[in-house]
Parts: structure tokens; C-alpha cells; sequence
């Protein structure tokens, strides 16, 4: 059984589906996250574990000591005033000589509008979105640290995420899902588990400094998406509107880029075969398991 001591900066969905895999590979896990509320010891799949304080504001002190000690740190918390506050905060604590491993979880908004056309990780980023930019910020305090400070870190840019739980036919069947209607409009997308699983190849082929895109096979619009769900589900007359239509305002944003984001590194890199290549396989298995 290997060990991994493991500090987790969020713990969100991503996050947890990584430690899941990593206690399917019998992996005997010593584990900390931060959370925005109060410190407490929390219990998440049959791991007990110290969840401590942090926001833009404060942190808990305690936390440094778990950070001295971790050999692995997954970041996952999202940028706050255009800055990365878990470099801003910690980077002075991390020049450890027992840290191997160090993952920035971007997005794949920072390439920006390229009209539908493939991104590659050599594609040029022009974020449209403060989203997009703040990620590119982000990005480049935590390669500055790799250069300057010697530190273990790559980058993965992670396109929308979906899951069993969080997915367009649970969407449907609440009634909250719109069809917008935006002809030739890419987005790329990624199963949760996936994620997990390239995370977890990530430990054994690690390659510091590197950016990695995070996408499946098969960049879709959202209406394909949609249709092929309600296809599934035998629900008709979806209520149509328009993009100017859209009240969330990253919803909205999100359709001022258009994008099909290769994978090609990642499954060459990893020799990785995805366990949802496309939308396709992973809306079966979640309508055959889950709904």
C-alpha cells in the first residue's frame, strides 16, 4: 500500500472524486482541505480528516504545519480579485523538500474566442471573460514559483465539468434546462471521473512545468447536448431562448467563446483511454445508473 500525505485547497467535486480514486487504488491517505467556514475534523469516504479555515480574509494558523508536511497539494480554490490567494498566502511555506507534486487546476477559459476552431496547449490565450483572465493570472503566479522557487507544478485546464449527479438530464428532469439556440457553437466538456483518473496518472508521470488540457473526445454545442438528452429522457417542446435571453451572467459569458479543445496531450502523455470519450457514453451510464 503507498502512502500519500495530500492538502487539498478546496474540496469540491473534483477534489473528492480524486481521493476516491486514490482509495480504490489502496492508496493509505493522510488528508487536509480548507473549507471558507470554521475549522472542524470531517469523515468523507471512510477518511477522517482536518478541514481548516481559509478565505481572502484569514486563515487558520494550524494549516501551515499540515502544508509543511504534505508531499502532494491539489488547488482547486478559484481566483478572488483577479489573484490566486493560495500562492499569494502559502508559496513562502511551500519550498519543502518532501513535495513531489503540485497541481493547479485551471479552465479552459483562458484561450479565449477562437470561432469554433481546436486549441492546443501552444494556442494562443486571449481570455474574453475576468473568469479567463484571473485563471491566466493565476496560471502564471504558479509557473513563476515553478521557475523561480524550483517547486514541483503543472497545470491542468479543465473544460465544463459534468458528473453522475450534476449533469444535463438531471437538468431536464427538474425543468430547469433552456435550449439555446446558437448554430456552430463549441463547447468542450469532461466527466468528473476522468478528471480523477488523469489526476491519478498524473503521480507516476509527473512532469513539472507542464500545461495539460482537460476535454473529451467529442466538442458539442449545448444544443446537441440537449437534444440528445431529451432524446433520452422522451421530453419534448423544450422552451427555446435566445443568447441575449440568458439571465446568468456566466452562462452568459461562457457563450462569447466558441471552441473545440484538443485532448491529444493528455491521452499521449498519459497513454490514457478516457473512461466517457464522449458526452454519448457518459450520459448512458449516468441515465442507466443514476436516473
Amino acid at each position: 500500500m503507498k502512502d500519500i500525505n495530500i492538502f487539498c485547497f478546496g474540496f469540491g467535486q473534483v477534489a473528492k472524486n480524486f481521493i476516491k480514486k486514490l482509495s480504490i487504488e489502496k492508496y493509505n491517505i493522510n488528508l487536509s482541505t480548507t473549507t471558507r467556514n470554521n475549522s472542524s475534523k470531517e469523515i468523507y469516504n471512510n477518511i477522517t480528516y482536518n478541514s481548516y479555515l481559509f478565505n481572502r480574509k484569514k486563515f487558520d494558523k494550524n494549516l501551515v504545519g499540515k502544508l509543511k508536511e504534505a508531499d502532494h497539494i491539489l488547488v482547486s480554490i478559484p481566483p478572488e480579485n483577479q489573484k490566486d490567494i493560495v500562492a499569494k498566502n502559502f508559496s513562502k511555506f511551500l519550498e519543502n523538500p518532501k513535495l513531489k507534486w503540485i497541481t493547479y487546476l485551471s479552465s479552459t477559459s483562458v484561450y479565449g474566442d477562437h470561432k469554433g476552431d481546436w486549441v492546443t496547449e501552444n494556442s494562443e490565450t486571449k481570455p474574453t471573460s475576468l473568469k479567463g483572465r484571473a485563471r491566466l493570472v493565476a496560471e502564471n503566479s504558479w509557473l513563476s514559483l515553478k521557475i523561480n522557487k524550483n517547486l514541483p507544478v503543472q497545470i491542468f485546464r479543465l473544460s465544463g465539468i459534468y458528473s453522475n449527479e450534476k449533469n444535463i438530464l438531471s437538468r431536464l428532469k427538474s425543468g430547469n434546462a433552456k435550449l439555446i439556440n446558437k448554430k456552430k457553437h463549441f463547447f468542450s466538456r469532461i466527466h468528473v471521473e476522468d478528471i480523477a483518473c488523469i489526476l491519478f496518472k498524473s503521480l507516476s508521470k509527473f512532469k513539472s512545468g507542464e500545461i495539460y488540457n482537460l476535454a473529451d473526445d467529442k466538442p458539442a454545442s449545448s444544443e446537441e447536448i440537449m437534444l440528445y438528452g431529451a432524446k433520452m429522457l422522451n421530453i419534448h417542446n423544450l422552451k427555446k431562448i435566445k443568447v441575449n435571453e440568458i439571465e446568468n451572467e456566466m452562462l452568459g459569458n461562457s457563450y462569447k467563446d466558441s471552441k473545440k479543445v484538443s485532448n491529444k496531450k493528455i491521452k499521449n502523455y498519459f497513454d490514457y483511454n478516457f473512461k466517457f470519450p464522449t458526452y454519448i457514453e457518459g450520459l448512458n451510464y449516468i441515465r442507466n445508473n443514476f436516473i
